[in-house]
């Protein structure tokens, strides 16, 4: 289990969604994170071994807001 008191410096794919729901509230399955590995547009991850993916945490944030907007007070200042 993930706590955000010690969070390794790389995560799983598993991991991985569960930080970006618990940290972020951004939903992304561990299936739709290894599309996102095949077609792009995701967080960027590192090989280890042949088949084990992990993700930097630096990375999933630096991902994270890239895909959110700024803090807005109305949907008319996101017009």
């Amino acid at each position: 289990m993930l706590t955000f008191a010690n969070i390794p410096p790389r995560l799983t794919r598993a991991e991985a969604s569960l930080y970006l729901r618990e940290r972020h509230g951004i939903s992304r399955s561990n299936g739709t994170l290894a599309k996102l590995a095949v077609i792009g547009g995701g967080p960027v991850f590192r090989k280890a071994g042949t088949r084990r993916v992990v993700y930097d945490v630096s990375e999933l944030d630096r991902w994270a807001n890239s895909i959110t907007s700024e803090s807005i007070a109305s949907t008319s200042a996101a017009a």
